[in-house]
């Protein structure tokens, strides 16, 4: 089972994703939340706990690149685990998704010269803002 929590900043949908995408459930759970941001010019696949993508998982994603290409909104992955890394080449090796570091992460959030500091969380990989 995946959790899946979305958090806007500016025109960026920040898509944080936690567990297994490997069911059908789950990945149906991705795509709602994903298909539903059509207001964003980035949706930024959050992928760091996310622990195992197989079959449906899969091609969900393969999916959700199209459907972002259509719409016209850049979809971006951050951090994916290398099983992870290693099972989106697998799946379709003529598919180049876009992943992410963190400085991209901090440049596409307009977040890069702040004067508030902004914290990387190593424990758990997620961004944290303090204001």
């Amino acid at each position: 089972m995946v959790n899946v929590q979305i958090e806007k900043i500016a025109d960026v949908a920040v898509v944080h994703c936690e567990g297994r995408i490997v069911h059908s459930d789950a990945a149906f759970r991705l795509r709602d939340a994903v298909t539903r941001q059509t207001d964003s010019r980035v949706i930024l696949l959050d992928l760091s706990d996310v622990k195992a993508v197989e079959g449906g998982g899969l091609g969900m994603l393969l999916f959700l690149h199209r459907w972002c290409h259509d719409q016209e909104i850049q979809l971006k992955m951050f951090d994916p685990p290398h099983r992870v890394r290693r099972g989106l080449e697998r799946a379709s090796p003529s598919v180049e998704f876009e992943i992410v570091g963190t400085d991209e992460v901090l440049s596409l959030l307009g977040w890069e010269g702040r004067s508030e500091p902004v914290v990387v969380s190593q424990e758990n990989r997620e961004l944290v803002t303090r204001f």
